[in-house]
């Protein structure tokens, strides 16, 4: 038994209202738009072929639905068949109908396309966008994305010009529509991808500022700190001279211009008793013994004096340097007065 013609099947599947598998067209008007429809579509495109099947809505209600399944062919030869799936809306005319671009892993659909999603495959040209019954209907809706997908490939990310579209008055309304949304797609993407890197790069320069201003903020503190501590000091200082000053005042006949003079010795400046200038005097000469000693070790090591007088006057000089540092020990016990 030879295949029923298409029409054939569109009038059964149409008329098959009482098995569990009966489509979701209720309206004997809207029936007979679709036949007209679909017939005009599989005239035209020959490559489609009619079949029923079950579609689920976003929101997860199921019909049963008419569809056409086939490839199209745009006017460059080296690209590859679109394979298309149009789904006929359980409302249909008056809902645009389902269009579907079929995946497949050896032609991935590129993410940037204007029309097409690259996950599900689902195409949204203006002319689906801006459907309206009449006067759209299925086979212009048809030739509308070959003429779309021959400027832009969902396979390919070449965006190609034909020769018409270069002479505006040859374009028609919804061809000069489709172009610019396309355009406008595009550029979205690229000011998209434009500005997340400027975005990227002003997070970056927002941590480095931040990164800045913890340490000039670490700085600042720092220099607090700092300057609390030079004021001290400056307290300090000025209380050291107001106790010189008032030495000063009190001793007037004692100035520091006079000794700047040399018109008095520096030990008479200050007031010493005999205690206090003998363990001044011991002090000075244990320093006078100890460089006197060093200097000896120095002519001993360039052999300038011989071993013998080395012994010999060291063990002098730490002689008398031992009871000068007793004499010292002696006066630092007992009191004094300066």
């Amino acid at each position: 038994m030879a295949p029923p013609s298409p029409k054939e099947f569109i009038e059964a599947a149409l008329v098959a209202a009482t098995t569990p598998y009966a489509l979701s067209y209720t309206d004997s008007k809207q029936k007979w738009v679709i036949l007209r429809h679909l017939l005009s579509l599989l005239q035209e495109f020959p490559g489609f072929k009619p079949s029923t099947g079950r579609f689920m809505h976003n929101d997860g209600t199921e019909v049963n639905l008419l569809r056409a399944t086939g490839c199209v062919h745009v006017a460059n030869s080296t690209t590859p068949t679109i394979p298309l799936v149009i789904w006929l809306h359980e409302n249909y005319p008056q809902k645009a109908p389902l269009v579907f671009v079929s995946l497949h892993p050896m032609t991935p659909i590129h993410r940037h396309h204007p029309f097409v999603d690259n996950t599900t495959g689902a195409t949204s040209p203006p002319y689906i966008l801006t459907w309206k019954y009449p006067p759209c209907n299925l086979s212009e809706l048809l030739r509308n994305l070959v003429q779309l997908f021959s400027i832009d490939h969902p396979f390919s990310y070449t965006l190609t010009t034909p020769a018409c579209l270069t002479h505006p008055w040859l374009v028609s309304t919804k061809e000069a529509l489709d172009r610019l949304v396309g355009m406008l797609h595009y550029d979205m993407v690229a000011l998209r991808a434009s500005t997340s890197d400027e975005i990227e790069k002003l997070s970056l320069l927002q941590e480095e500022l931040k990164r800045r201003d913890r340490f000039i903020t670490s700085m600042v503190a720092e220099l607090g700190e700092e300057r609390m501590r030079l004021e001290e000091r400056v307290k300090n200082w000025a209380e050291e001279t107001d106790r010189v000053e008032n030495w000063l005042r009190v001793n007037d006949g004692r100035s520091i211009m006079d000794l700047n003079a040399g018109d008095v010795e520096i030990e008479d400046a200050f007031e010493m008793d005999e205690t206090s200038r003998a363990r001044l005097e011991s002090s000075a000469a244990d320093l006078a013994i100890e460089e006197v000693m060093y200097k000896l070790d120095k002519a001993l090591e360039h052999e300038a004096v011989s071993f013998d007088s080395y012994i010999k006057q060291v063990r002098s000089l730490a002689r008398q340097q031992f009871f000068h540092r007793c004499n010292e020990i002696a006066s630092t016990s007992s009191p004094t007065s300066v």
